[in-house]
């Protein structure tokens, strides 16, 4: 069953929150478009637009929804969603908890929460842009082989232009990490562009605990454990915005523990597998 978390959650037409309560039951869509954001109401006058047009000039109206999730803003970022959704487009769905929990948190309970039969993530700064998204989409809808594709800048020629050299040096080394001590055979487990099919989803997030960083390793590890198909599309950053919201020494030792931990899980999770065939 899915991860019960202990956060409050405000939704007008989200599924309800798991253990007790009403669940309104709602017709499946063909895509859902999932944008996690905290205190992201600088950017999201420009980026609610952008996105909206962005679905609606590659989908018919009705097959699709731009679900939100709000970790806990402390802004207004959960009120201007909602006030796009009401003058602008329905299509728009925000899903709201407290306290602040971290973008792993964020993209499960949206993952679990999504409506479509295809789901795709992207950041609130749209670092990989809008054409990205369409093309993922359509990447997975090309390929059923796959249930889950991993946006890779490592596969694309300038898939990490403006990055700082500080900011290439950390990814590097966490990305040989990553390969060399737990196993990873995908060339990129960071980016921010991941595609998901709704059964995969499910399969993947429902037994995912990693609220931070290192959530999206935690996802492709647990997948794999669980017979999901990675795939990989070549990706590029295309617009870049200082991190402030990212803390090298404290965050990468809490990335580490993440890490350990993960790899326990998995490595139970493959002998109870095991085991049960």
């Amino acid at each position: 069953p899915p991860l019960l978390l202990p956060c409050v959650v405000k939704r007008r037409d989200c599924l309800s929150c798991g253990g007790g309560g009403m669940t309104e039951r709602v017709a499946p869509l063909a895509y859902t478009l999932l944008i996690p954001m905290y205190n992201e109401e600088a950017i999201l006058p420009a980026v609610l637009p952008r996105v909206s047009r962005c679905m609606r000039e590659a989908f018919p109206a009705g097959s699709d929804e731009i679900l939100f999730v709000d970790d806990g803003s402390s802004d207004r970022s959960a009120a201007l969603v909602e006030e796009y959704r009401a003058e602008s487009d329905p299509a728009v769905r925000l899903l709201s908890y407290q306290p602040n929990r971290g973008k792993g948190c964020a993209v499960r309970r949206g993952m679990l929460d999504a409506r479509g039969e295809t789901i795709v993530f992207t950041d609130c700064d749209l670092a990989y842009g809008t054409d990205a998204v369409i093309e993922m989409f359509t990447f997975l809808g090309v390929h059923p082989e796959f249930g889950a594709v991993i946006g890779s800048r490592a596969l694309h020629p300038d898939g990490y232009r403006g990055y700082s050299r500080a900011r290439l040096l950390v990814s590097r080394v966490y990305r040989g990490i990553l390969r060399l001590f737990f196993g990873l055979r995908l060339s990129d487990s960071q980016g921010g562009l991941k595609g998901f099919r709704r059964a995969a989803a499910q399969e993947i997030f429902s037994r995912c605990e990693v609220d931070r960083f290192a959530f999206d390793f935690e996802a492709i590890l647990v997948g794999e454990a669980r017979g999901v198909l990675f795939g990989e599309m070549p990706a590029c950053v295309v617009e870049n915005r200082p991190h402030g919201k990212v803390h090298v020494v404290r965050d990468g030792v809490r990335m580490m523990r993440d890490l350990f931990r993960i790899r326990r899980r998995v490595r139970r999770m493959r002998r109870k597998t095991g085991a049960e065939a």
